[in-house]
């Protein structure tokens, strides 16, 4: 790794903040996808697993977890456009996390969800770059979104 890759790499996403990516495909959040899900966490509430139950809820129908929302929302399927390339001398990226996470809208079983990102700023940290991008999780048909939060990717080379 040459430090001129990491200062080219860096002065081209700076020159991208404020860019809105392509969005992601719909994908459709099923029963068995909250279920695994809830196995996964052992979190097993009645208004994500009882279909039943769920029937006489705030909702009509099972919801998916909010973590399950935000656990997706960087990896939803992505088309050419919307796919993260890879800067010259990156070797990989790393999930450094989240910040300001919100859920303003449940998302039912059998909705069709999709993400949507914008790179916000840029910083060098060590022989890593850390990109903050804002992460909005669409509903089809719904005004709200599902999950809003800042995701923290660091690129390291």
């Amino acid at each position: 790794m040459s430090n001129q890759e990491m200062d080219n790499a860096f002065k081209e996403l700076q020159g991208r903040i404020g860019e809105e990516f392509a969005p992601s495909e719909w994908f459709e959040i099923t029963q068995e996808k909250i279920n695994k899900f809830a196995d996964a966490i052992m979190d097993h509430q009645w208004i994500h697993v009882d279909e039943e139950r769920s029937k006489d809820g705030p909702y009509g129908k099972t919801i998916a977890h909010g973590q399950l929302t935000l656990s997706i929302m960087n990896h939803l399927p992505q088309g050419e456009a919307s796919k993260p390339r890879p800067m010259e001398g990156q070797k990989m990226g790393i999930n450094y996390g989240f910040n300001k996470v919100r859920f303003p809208l449940p998302v039912p079983v059998g909705s069709h969800v999709r993400s949507k990102r914008t790179l916000k700023s840029v910083e060098i940290k060590g022989s890593m770059i850390e990109a903050m991008y804002e992460m909005v999780m669409e509903v089809k048909g719904e005004k709200k979104p599902a999950c809003v939060a800042e995701s923290l990717t660091r690129l390291v080379f």
